[in-house]
């Protein structure tokens, strides 16, 4: 694994404009930097990131099934009691999902080490899916890349597949999120294109303006009824909101189901560490109120709140100094404590290596890098190459 600086393309943002990307910058900072790049070899994409994320994803499957036969650990989970019914039942009815994303700390060198499951409502797919593989084409064809490079990444085929295998041709898929954040709209309008190129027939509604019928059943803005929804909005706020009283009788079919509540939970860390223990790709964990805490807190670790998203309300404790990422609100859930792996330093940048799942298959691996060691919502993405 090296980063590779190199000029970017001449016109890259107007093949950005003319693909439909529209937050390669947000606020004014540069978002998309392909400056440089990552080179992998092929060895170290299949045996350091492909194989151990096809282990862990079982590994959390059968954590899935576990908690949800379980109030002990629902409750462990913060996942509110009215709702573990709802989340079980989801899992027993075997539910589909379509995507996910491991975060690890890995340099190529050792094991790569799971910071964190994104398991319900990942952003990056559409850079990752599309824009870095034009940004490889394009690199091969002006002779930047060898013929012969390649790239860790069928994240869209394999969601066509996926919408593919879910729906029968010509179901009507529903797409939700914030209608006014640039970044999940354009991410959901990419997946509704996906479903289109799929046989699929996707129709957008922002996720304030759903409905509910006299039946208890989910309507869009025009009475349509959503039969199938997928939501960039997590479940442990859908969990809580007045509408969730609707959820068990609504029938609709969720993507990502609310099973996934758990595993984009923080507080599966720990949950995978005492039943994997000194796994090579698992960082020691605990809850920060159990005994076992007090072993990883004696050296350099990482407070992270169990619903914390894009660095949020994280704090990394190394001796008597300490580093917080934004405030967020997060933490009245509760906190888990996690073994401090640091993220490889490239030219000043902290890098994170993400690892998608879509189905049950590893597909596509994408990196973004910070200025700092929590990486945040405004983290650059880097594209990638296998050389």
């Amino acid at each position: 694994m090296r980063r590779i600086p190199t000029p970017e393309r001449p016109d890259w943002e107007a093949t950005a404009r003319d693909m439909g990307f529209t937050f390669h910058h947000m606020d004014g900072a540069r978002y998309w930097e392909e400056r440089a790049y990552y080179s992998f070899t092929l060895d170290e994409v299949e045996e350091g990131i492909e194989a151990p994320s096809a282990e862990l994803h079982q590994f959390c499957l059968a954590l899935v099934g576990e908690v949800v036969g379980s109030e002990a650990l629902m409750h462990r989970l913060a996942i509110p009691d009215d709702m573990r019914d709802v989340v079980a039942a989801s899992w027993r009815a075997t539910a589909p999902s379509l995507y996910g994303r491991f975060d690890f700390a890995h340099d190529g060198t050792g094991p790569a080490k799971l910071l964190e499951y994104n398991a319900d409502t990942p952003t990056s797919i559409y850079e990752t899916a599309l824009f870095q593989w034009q940004w490889l084409e394009d690199r091969i064809a002006d002779g930047t890349l060898p013929a012969g490079a390649d790239q860790y990444n069928r994240l869209h085929d394999a969601l066509k597949e996926r919408f593919a295998a879910l729906f029968t041709p010509g179901s009507l898929v529903h797409f939700a999120s914030d209608a006014d954040h640039v970044e999940d709209r354009q991410t959901v309008r990419y997946l509704e294109d996906v479903a289109r190129q799929a046989g699929l027939d996707p129709a957008f509604v922002a996720v304030d303006r759903i409905g509910v019928d006299g039946d208890g059943r989910f309507v869009d803005e025009e009475s349509v009824l959503i039969a199938a929804l997928f939501k960039l909005y997590p479940w442990e706020d859908m969990l809580r909101e007045p509408y969730a009283a609707h959820i068990a009788s609504s029938r609709t079919l969720f993507l990502e189901p609310a099973w996934k509540a758990i595993l984009s939970n923080k507080g599966i860390l720990p949950l995978l560490w005492e039943r994997h223990r000194g796994h090579p790709n698992l960082l020691p964990a605990a809850f920060a109120d159990t005994p076992e805490a007090a072993a990883i807190t004696d050296s350099r670790h990482v407070r992270k709140p169990l619903f914390s998203r894009e660095g949020w309300d994280i704090e990394l404790v190394a001796g008597g100094d300490s580093l917080r990422g934004p405030a967020g609100g997060y933490g009245a859930e509760g906190h888990i404590v996690q073994a401090y792996a640091p993220l490889p330093v490239f030219d000043g940048n902290h890098a994170v290596v993400g690892s998608w799942i879509v189905g049950d298959e590893p597909v596509a691996l994408s990196v973004r890098e910070d200025d700092g060691a929590i990486t945040r919502d405004m983290a650059r993405y880097v594209p990638h190459a296998i050389v």
